[in-house]
C-alpha cells in the first residue's frame, strides 16, 4: 500500500498516503532514483491498457473497471537503465491498493499470464473522477516492495529484458475495488523518436505513417480510438538538445 519513491512520497490518497510516510524507514537502500530525461534513448513502448486484459495471480481473467482506459509510453536507455514514462488512466475511480511499494507497474508477464511486478512507478494523480497523470524518469536498480523468494521481485532487474522481449511484459494499475487490476496491457515496440506529441501530434522527421503504423500493430480499435499514438504529451525522443 505504499505509493513513494526512494527520494518522495507518490502519489496516494487518503489512509494510504498515512501509510505511506509510516513506512519510508523500510524503504530498500538501493531503490530506485527519479533523474532527469537522458539525452537519448535506446528503445521506446507504448501500451493502450484495458480493463478486458486484466488477469489475476492465478492467471484467470478478471475484468476491470468497466469504461476505463490506460495510456502508457515508455523510453528506455539501457547502457544508463533509465526508463522514462508518461502515463494517463481515465475512467478510473476509487483509491489505489496494492501490496507492492506503489500501484502502478510493469509485470514480467505475457498476455493472459500473471507475472511478478519488476518495476513501481508513482501512480497517476489526481484520485478523482478525471484523468490522472503520472510521468518522469526512474534509474535502476529498481525495486518494487514485493518479496518473492527472499529477494524483492525487481532486484538484479535489467531494463534489457523488457528490449529483447516486450510481449512479455505488460503495464497495469490496481485500485481498491479491482485489486487484480483496474486495466492492464502488453508492451508494443514503437520507433524511438517516431511521434512528436501533444494535440495534434505528428510523425517526427524521418519516420513515416507506415513505420508508425508497424509500430502500434496489434493494439486494437480501442487504442485507435483512444489515440494511443498521436496524442502523446511529450516527444519520444528529443530530436537536438
Amino acid at each position: 500500500m505504499v505509493t513513494k519513491s526512494s527520494t518522495r512520497i507518490l502519489s496516494s490518497g487518503g489512509a494510504l498516503g498515512i501509510v505511506a510516510a509510516l513506512a519510508l524507514s523500510a524503504t530498500p537502500a538501493h531503490a530506485e532514483t527519479e533523474v532527469a530525461e537522458p539525452a537519448s534513448f535506446t528503445s521506446a513502448f507504448t501500451v493502450m491498457a484495458t480493463p478486458d486484459q486484466v488477469v489475476n495471480p492465478d492467471g484467470v481473467v478478471t475484468p476491470g473497471q468497466e469504461g476505463a482506459t490506460g495510456e502508457f509510453t515508455f523510453r528506455i536507455n539501457s547502457d544508463l537503465e533509465i526508463i522514462c514514462y508518461d502515463i494517463t488512466l481515465e475512467g478510473v475511480s476509487g483509491d489505489y491498493m496494492s501490496p507492492a511499494k506503489t500501484a502502478t507497474h510493469i509485470h514480467q508477464a505475457a498476455a493472459g499470464q500473471a507475472g511478478p511486478p519488476r518495476i513501481a512507478f508513482p501512480n497517476p494523480a489526481p484520485v478523482g473522477d478525471g484523468p490522472r497523470t503520472s510521468s518522469g524518469c526512474l534509474q535502476g536498480p529498481f525495486t518494487t516492495g514485493i518479496m518473492a523468494n527472499g529477494a524483492d521481485t525487481g532486484d538484479g532487474f535489467s531494463l534489457a529484458a523488457i528490449e529483447a522481449n516486450p510481449a512479455g511484459f505488460a503495464s497495469d494499475s490496481h485500485t481498491v475495488d479491482f485489486s487484480a487490476g483496474v486495466v492492464r496491457g502488453q508492451l508494443t515496440q514503437i520507433p524511438v523518436g517516431g511521434v512528436e506529441t501533444g494535440a495534434g501530434g505528428t510523425a517526427a522527421s524521418g519516420v513515416d505513417a507506415s513505420t508508425i503504423a508497424i509500430g502500434v500493430a496489434g493494439l486494437g480499435a480501442a487504442a485507435l480510438a483512444a489515440g494511443v499514438v498521436v496524442t502523446r504529451r511529450r516527444a519520444l525522443v528529443r530530436t537536438s538538445r
